[in-house]
C-alpha cells in the first residue's frame, strides 16, 4: 500500500529549511539562484518573478546539476544555493528533494510559492521570462 503524497511531502520537506517570499527576496540579493518551474500557462496567470530562471521540470536535474554536460551556466558547484518555486509550494518541494539527492545540499523552495509571493505584496516582473531549454 502507497504511503500517498502527503506522506511522500513530509518526507521531501525533511529537514530542508523552506524560505518565506520575504527571506526569498533575501536570498537572492545575497547570490542564490530562484528558479520558477511553473508552466507557461502559470506564468501566463500569475507574472514572471523577477530575477527568475524559468527551467522545465522535465529538464531540472540536468540544468542544475554542476556534473551535467546540459547544465546551465549558473550551475557553478554542489554549494550554491538554489531556490525553487512553483504555483502554490508543492511541486517544489518535490524537485528540491531531488536536487538534494544529487548533492545540491543546500536547494530549497518557497512556502506558499507564487501565490504567496503575490499575497505578501512582492512585485512581479513586466520583463520577459529568462527561460532556460
Amino acid at each position: 500500500m502507497s504511503p500517498g503524497i502527503d506522506a511522500l511531502l513530509e518526507q521531501a520537506r525533511s529537514g530542508v529549511r523552506r524560505l518565506t517570499p520575504h527571506e526569498t527576496v533575501e536570498a537572492v540579493r545575497l547570490g542564490a539562484l530562484l528558479v520558477d518551474t511553473r508552466s507557461d500557462v502559470q506564468r501566463r496567470d500569475q507574472g514572471e518573478l523577477p530575477g527568475a530562471v524559468v527551467i522545465d521540470r522535465t529538464v531540472l536535474e540536468w540544468r542544475l546539476d554542476p556534473a551535467s554536460d546540459w547544465r546551465i551556466p549558473e550551475a557553478t558547484g554542489y554549494d550554491r544555493e538554489i531556490v525553487v518555486v512553483c504555483r502554490q509550494g508543492y511541486s517544489s518541494s518535490l524537485a528540491v528533494a531531488s536536487l538534494r539527492t544529487l548533492g545540491l545540499h543546500r536547494a530549497t523552495d518557497m512556502i506558499g510559492g507564487v501565490q504567496a509571493w503575490r499575497e505578501a505584496g512582492l512585485p512581479m516582473s513586466d520583463r520577459p521570462a529568462d527561460i532556460r531549454y
